[in-house]
C-alpha cells in the first residue's frame, strides 16, 4: 500500500464532524480497500450516533495489539480538502489530524494479512472525535468485551521524536446566570446576567488562571488549565440580559479530580448562578518503564536515528476507553503543525517512518507470541 497515497485519498473527503453523507463515504473507500485484501469490516451505527468502523483481521474481540483512531475533521474551506506536497510537507485538513496515521494504520493491517503475522490485530477509527466521541461510547457499549493488550493511538500529533506518558482529563462544564430583564437605560430596575456571569468568571480565574501567548505563561506546563469556549449573553443592545451562558473546557492532571473541580466551582458561584457537569472522563497515564512502551521506543529510535523522549499533553485521547480497561496505550505520531488551522501540514518522511515503526512493533509482538 502506498501510504501517502492513501493519506491524499482520505483528505479529500469533506469529512467534517457531522457531515454524515461524507463519513459515509470515507468509511465505503476504507470498506472496499479492506475487503478487498481479506479483512473483516464492521461499520456500527446507531441512529443519532456518529458511525464507527472496525476492521479485524480475525473474528473475535481480543485482540493483541489495535490501532485507534478518527477519521472525522473539524471545518475548513474547500481548498485544504485538496491535499498537495510542498517541500516535504503534505498540507490539508487532516493530514496531521489524524487521516494520515489512519492511512498508516490501514497499511499496517495489509502487512499483518499479506505477511500472516499470528496476531489478532484491529483498526477502530471513529467519526466524532473533534466533537466528544459519542460514537466511541455507544460503540464500546455494544462491544462490551472488546479488549487489547496493547493499544496503538496515532492521534497525538506534532512530533515523532516524542512518546506521549499522560494525557489530560477533559471536563466540559456549562455554567448559567439567571438575571432579570429591564431597559437598557434604567439597569437599576434589573439585574444584569452578564454582569453576574462576570463575577463568577473573576472568582474561577483566582483558582484557574488564565494563560496567553502574550501574557502569563505556567514554567510547569502539566498543570490543570481552563479556557472559556463560548460565552452567550443577551438578545438585543438595549435590554438588560436576563440570562447568559457559559461553556468551560477544563484540562486536569492525573491528580486533580472532578470531585475537587465541584468544590471549587461551588466557591466560585453567586446568587442566581449555577453550573452542571456536561461531561467528564478519565486522564491516560501510562508508566514509562512499561515494558511495551520500552520496547516500542527502543524501535523508534533505531528507525529514526534519534532518541525518543516521553512528553505530557494537554489534550484528550480516545484511548482512554482502553487504559481503564487495563491496555497498555502507546500514544506516538509522526510530525507536523498547524492542527485545526488554515496551514495544517504533516512531514511526509515523519508519516513513512511512523508506518515502518508501527509494522516492526507488531513483527516484534508477533515474535513474542510464537516463543
Amino acid at each position: 500500500m502506498k501510504v501517502l497515497e492513501v493519506a491524499k485519498e482520505l483528505i479529500c473527503f469533506r469529512s467534517e464532524t457531522g457531515n454524515n453523507e461524507e463519513i459515509k463515504k470515507t468509511f465505503d473507500y476504507i470498506k472496499n480497500m479492506m475487503s478487498l485484501i481479506g479483512a473483516k469490516v464492521d461499520i456500527f451505527e446507531k441512529k443519532g450516533i456518529a458511525p464507527v468502523i472496525m476492521i479485524r483481521n480475525h473474528n473475535s474481540l481480543d485482540f493483541d495489539a489495535l490501532v485507534l483512531g478518527h477519521i472525522d475533521v473539524v471545518p475548513a474551506d474547500d481548498k485544504m480538502f485538496k491535499p498537495y506536497i510542498k517541500d516535504g510537507k503534505m498540507y490539508g485538513r487532516g493530514s496531521l489530524d489524524m487521516k494520515s496515521f489512519a492511512a498508516v494504520a490501514l497499511n499496517s493491517m495489509q502487512y499483518v494479512i499479506e505477511n500472516k503475522l499470528p496476531l489478532n490485530f484491529g483498526v477502530i477509527l471513529s467519526s466524532d472525535e473533534e466533537k466528544g466521541s459519542k460514537g466511541t461510547k455507544a460503540f464500546l457499549e455494544k462491544y462490551a468485551k472488546i479488549k487489547a493488550e496493547v493499544v496503538l493511538d496515532n492521534d497525538v500529533g506534532g512530533d515523532i521524536t516524542k512518546i506521549i506518558a499522560k494525557c489530560k482529563n477533559p471536563v466540559f462544564v456549562k455554567i448559567k446566570a439567571k438575571g432579570k430583564e429591564a431597559h437598557g437605560s434604567r439597569p437599576w430596575e434589573g439585574i444584569d446576567a452578564n454582569e453576574l456571569m462576570f463575577k463568577v468568571i473573576s472568582n474561577i480565574r483566582k483558582i484557574y488562571p488564565a494563560y496567553d501567548l502574550e501574557g502569563k505563561k505556567p514554567r510547569n506546563k502539566w498543570v490543570d488549565t481552563l479556557h472559556f469556549a463560548k460565552i452567550e449573553g443577551g438578545k438585543v443592545a438595549n435590554i438588560i440580559s436576563d440570562c447568559c451562558e457559559a461553556l468551560c473546557d477544563f484540562r486536569l492532571i492525573e491528580t486533580s479530580s472532578v470531585e475537587d473541580l465541584i468544590k471549587n466551582l461551588k466557591k466560585c458561584m453567586v446568587k442566581g448562578v449555577d453550573f452542571e457537569i456536561v461531561s467528564s472522563s478519565t486522564p491516560v497515564v501510562m508508566s514509562e518503564k512499561n515494558p511495551q512502551i520500552l520496547e516500542y521506543k527502543k524501535l523508534a529510535e533505531k528507525i529514526l536515528n534519534k532518541k525518543i523522549k516521553f512528553e505530557y499533553e494537554g489534550g484528550a485521547t480516545d484511548a482512554r476507553e482502553f487504559a481503564i480497561r487495563g491496555s497498555t496505550v502507546i500514544m506516538h505520531s509522526g510530525s507536523g503543525d498547524g492542527m485545526h488551522a488554515s496551514e495544517e501540514y504533516v512531514e511526509v518522511e515523519s508519516v513513512e517512518k511512523l508506518s515502518e515503526i508501527q509494522i516492526a512493533f507488531l513483527e516484534k509482538l508477533a515474535l513474542a507470541k510464537t516463543k
